[in-house]
């Protein structure tokens, strides 16, 4: 918001004073009370007279407001004006002066050959693909719509041709109209909201407080890159009757190059390729190998000798190159209306989003960060680790079958003192704060997309009616039904059919689950099977550490198993998705959104949640121990819990995929550039340097991936789940995804401007079904982190012995005093005599006393072998399991309340943008009716000054 501002237009001076009046001409006029006050306090003579002067100041098709300094102007003429020769459409500059500017615009390969044109588009077909006639018609439908066209052949194939299509002026007036592009007309107008004198002095104080302070590091300099100043206009749909009423400098720049590639895109999407109805479209010329491949250009390179700061940017790929996807700009915001003008708000709500998410992973990292520290700063003082640590009298049963030697408690020592790195006193704070973060995050996303929607103009747009895709018409052809919408014929697909095939898709996917169940089976053998043999290896390191080697291996080897039926899933979920034949391409894309996500969820997460809550649980006791298939005894928890193996599985999980994805991500576009350049090389030789025009080095980068955005999603909701899920077993997740994605916004902005073909602005509101699915996993890490607190960690059993069995039991007090004789109340006693044939050790334990050994213990809550019922459960045992219960039902109530209030308490729309988008709803309403009485006006005017009799029509 602009204290004031000021402009000189025809010699006349316009004031906007921070008090919300304006001062025309001397006419004096509070804007805050045209929508607020009554109209009886206002003279709607002065009004009009007012607004009439303003009309005509503010009015487009102005020659001589070139040369006034308005931040409505065009996107090109923002550059530094040395560097307009690869950007600049300027056609008054073309013809001022000469041929330099002109010559040069025919060889940066942004222009026709007459360096006039622009290109918009371009075409890349071979000259001997098939398919010769449907491309003939297509192109000369084409131009029979105004576009113009040029070919060019490849410097380097011969066989390749590049079609380059220009809109002029009357083609994209047209067809903006029809698509309701939303263009600028008139000059916001800001006011300040009346505050109280008390406030206003404080704000005062602050602004002169601020000014001693150092400006911000994370913000981009607008000095050196004045590209970045928003274009604060009123905006309206485009229309040809009403062009007087919009800001247009120049037409050749009015509408942006992302405009003009959408609006050509639009037009090629609906010309004809043969007779007939249904035969329409690029998408199938694209499929059916007519055309090789369609995109719009980059706008020259990204790379500069000169320094940007100096001779300014060469052109917004630059700007962009400098500002957003250099690695030296790590630390700074992202540019997002620049990224949004040049790309698109598709994938500027994605980078906001991206953005934003690793903006509130701050203060979760933070929290995490703190949690992990206070472990480390409390285990000296930690009761149940120094018993654990002093426990060298205890024998622990073997954890598996022959080969598992006894072991002493202390030989866990370290094991226990890295879980209460991660599972101590202020795990349950923080697995509240994570829930409460998550719909936080949420909630200020909705808000923070309001206001991205309103700046870039979205809240009014609404998709239109998608087009049917050519598959479904393919194989619904025959049956046809009338169209509710639009009122013509079109394939119809019968209920019957569709429930087929859904259940068909749903059985599909019910299998593949079967699939990562028995991967996870699988997984589940070769630790029970490879922990006897890690037992009995011949190293000392590996023999003494078997239950961690065991986990390690399975987790890598699961990592793998993921990584390979990753790409299984995305051919079954794109056979399963083709089989539901979806209508149009968002069903098709949400169908195959779900399938993926439910499929990679399912696969990175399967072997994670039988760690969590199965590892250790179904074992039995020694000598009586449950088994797979008679066989296999299930694996057993390590002396010192299960919380380690949960921590282990997370964090390789974690930090090998995002390795692993960046790698991908990054490198795969690059190795295949780095190919096609040598191949260049050798067959072109090494010497001989060709320069490329722009349309032949865009064709020669990698295509965006044919999915859009869901892999850039998908990453990253994955990531989500992780950060969220099991986050009370792993306080660190939410620091390794902050770190990640610092690191991800740049590569994913380094390889959209340079690995990257241009992809198509498209345009979108929010980020689509993703919400939905976040909403999903923020309601699943409720339960999820209620139960890993309850079942996997010893919170609850420490509780219970603290107030129930302690030396401080009915005193009311839980500290470490209170814990002594916690290790030995929650170790039972086994009979060494009573084990079975097959599970009875090699060893004795004559090296630990001298003696055989008679009795051992083990994690459990079980009478003595001398009870009436040996080995049945304790007292303690059902306190443990209650409590246990109690906790998971009042934890999940609790922050399902603190969730629920905090998304009532927080608006989806900010109060004050809530107010300013009605305030302007009404001012453009004002504006219009205005210019349009100031037009019929001058129209009788004239009448009158000709002699023409004058029609009795108002006013």
């Amino acid at each position: 918001m602009e204290a004031s501002s000021s402009g000189v237009t025809n010699g006349r001076t316009k004031v906007l004073h921070a008090e919300g009046g304006v001062d025309l001409q001397g006419y004096q006029l509070d804007m805050r009370r045209l929508p607020d006050g009554p109209r009886s306090d206002v003279d709607f003579s002065e009004i009009l007279n007012a607004i009439q002067e303003m009309a005509k100041d503010v009015n487009i098709l102005f020659d001589e407001l070139e040369a006034v300094n308005s931040p409505c102007k065009d996107d090109d003429s923002l550059l530094h004006p040395g560097n307009l020769t690869s950007t600049s459409d300027d056609a008054s500059r073309l013809e001022a002066g000469g041929e330099t500017v002109r010559d040069k615009n025919k060889f940066n390969g942004l222009y026709f050959r007459d360096g006039k044109c622009r290109i918009d588009y371009i075409l890349v077909y071979r000259k001997s693909s098939p398919q010769t006639e449907k491309r003939e018609v297509f192109e000369r439908n084409i131009r029979a719509e105004g576009l113009q066209m040029e070919k060019e052949s490849s410097l380097i194939n011969s066989d390749i041709i590049f079609v380059k299509l220009h809109a002029p002026w009357e083609v994209l007036g047209r067809y903006a109209e029809q698509m309701n592009v939303r263009m600028p007309f008139r000059r916001k107008i800001y006011y300040l909201p009346r505050r109280y004198k008390f406030m206003s002095r404080i704000d005062k104080q602050i602004s002169r407080f601020r000014r001693w302070l150092p400006r911000k590091p994370m913000r981009l300099d607008k000095e050196t890159l004045p590209d970045l100043e928003e274009n604060d206009c009123y905006t309206a749909p485009f229309s040809q009757q009403r062009i007087h009423h919009f800001i247009i400098h120049n037409k050749d720049t009015f509408f942006n190059n992302a405009t003009r590639s959408r609006i050509v895109h639009h037009i090629l999407q609906r010309i004809k390729y043969e007779e007939g109805k249904n035969k329409i479209g690029l998408n199938r010329l694209l499929t059916n190998g007519s055309y090789e491949a369609a995109f719009p250009l980059h706008e020259g390179s990204y790379r500069s000798k000169n320094s940007i700061r100096t001779h300014g940017a060469v052109n917004h790929r630059h700007l962009l190159y400098e500002c957003w996807a250099s690695w030296g700009v790590w630390y700074k915001y992202q540019p997002l209306d620049l990224v949004r003008r040049y790309f698109g708000e598709k994938i500027g709500l994605y980078f906001a989003w991206l953005g934003w998410y690793t903006g509130m992973l701050f203060p979760a990292a933070f929290i995490g960060l703190f949690v992990f520290l206070y472990g480390v700063t409390t285990l000296d003082h930690c009761q149940v680790s120094k018993e654990v640590c002093q426990a060298t009298d205890i024998i622990m049963c073997p954890v598996c079958d022959k080969y598992c030697p006894f072991m002493r408690l202390s030989d866990s020592c370290v094991y226990a003192k890295v879980t209460h790195l991660f599972d101590n006193g202020a795990t349950v704070f923080f697995a509240v704060c994570m829930a409460v973060w998550a719909t936080v995050f949420l909630e200020f996303w909705k808000r923070r997309r309001a206001v991205l929607a309103y700046d870039w103009d979205l809240i009014d747009w609404e998709e239109e009616e998608e087009e049917i895709r050519p598959q479904f018409e393919a194989k619904y052809s025959k049956k046809e039904r009338m169209n509710p919408i639009s009122g013509k014929p079109e394939p119809y697909q019968a209920f019957a059919d569709k429930c087929s095939r859904l259940i068909v898709s749903a059985s599909g996917i019910f299998f593949m689950i079967c699939v990562v169940i028995a991967a996870v089976f699988g997984i589940v053998i070769y630790r029970v099977v490879t922990v006897s043999t890690f037992a009995a290896f011949k190293w000392a390191l590996i023999r003494n550490n078997s239950q961690v080697a065991t986990t390690g291996t399975a987790v890598c080897i699961n990592f793998c198993i993921i990584m390979l039926l990753n790409v299984l899933y995305e051919k079954v979920a794109l056979l399963l998705t083709n089989l539901e034949q979806p209508r149009t391409e968002s069903e098709w894309e949400n169908s195959f959104t779900l399938k993926m996500f439910l499929f990679q969820f399912v696969n990175l997460n399967s072997s994670t949640f039988y760690i969590a809550f199965f590892l250790g649980r179904f074992t039995g006791h020694p000598g009586a121990y449950l088994r797979l298939i008679n066989r296999w005894r299930l694996e057993e928890c390590h002396p010192s819990g299960c919380l380690i193996d949960l921590c282990m599985q997370m964090g390789i999980i974690m930090v090998l995929k995002q390795t692993w994805n960046n790698f991908m991500e990054l490198g795969y576009p690059l190795i295949q550039n780095w190919w096609t350049r040598r191949k260049v090389r050798q067959e072109h030789g090494p010497e001989r340097k060709i320069n490329f025009p722009q349309w032949e080095k865009d064709y020669n980068l990698q295509p965006m991936n044919a999915y859009g955005l869901f892999d850039e999603y998908l990453e990253m909701i994955l990531q989500f789940g992780f950060t969220t899920i099991f986050v009370a077993a792993f306080p660190l997740a939410p620091l390794l995804a902050l770190l990640n994605n610092i690191i991800e916004i740049r590569l994913d902005a380094y390889k959209f401007v340079t690995q990257w073909r241009r992809p198509l602005a498209s345009r979108a509101k929010d980020i689509g079904i993703w919400y939905g699915i976040l909403e999903g996993i923020g309601i699943l890490s409720v339960i999820t982190n209620a139960f890993v607190i309850a079942i996997t960690s010893d919170f609850i059993p420490r509780l219970v012995y603290a107030y129930k069995y302690g030396p401080c039991a009915g005193q009311g007090e839980a500290g470490q005093k209170c814990m002594v004789g916690y290790v030995n109340a929650s170790l039972s006693v086994f009979r060494i005599a009573d084990f079975e044939n097959r599970s009875e050790p090699e060893s004795d334990g004559s090296e630990f006393s001298g003696t055989p050994l008679k009795y051992c213990r083990y994690r459990d809550y079980r009478d003595s072998p001398h009870a009436p019922v040996p080995y049945g459960y304790t007292l303690q045992f059902w306190h443990v399991l209650a409590a246990r219960l109690a906790f998971i039902i009042v934890f999940e109530h609790l922050v399902f309340c603190i969730k629920h209030l905090i998304s009532y308490l927080i608006p989806d729309l900010p109060k004050d943008l809530r107010d300013r988008m009605r305030r302007e709803k009404y001012l453009i309403q004002e504006m219009m009716y205005e210019a349009e009485l100031e037009r019929l006006q001058k129209e009788r005017k004239e009448r009158k000054k000709n002699g023409k009799a004058p029609h009795n029509e108002w006013p």
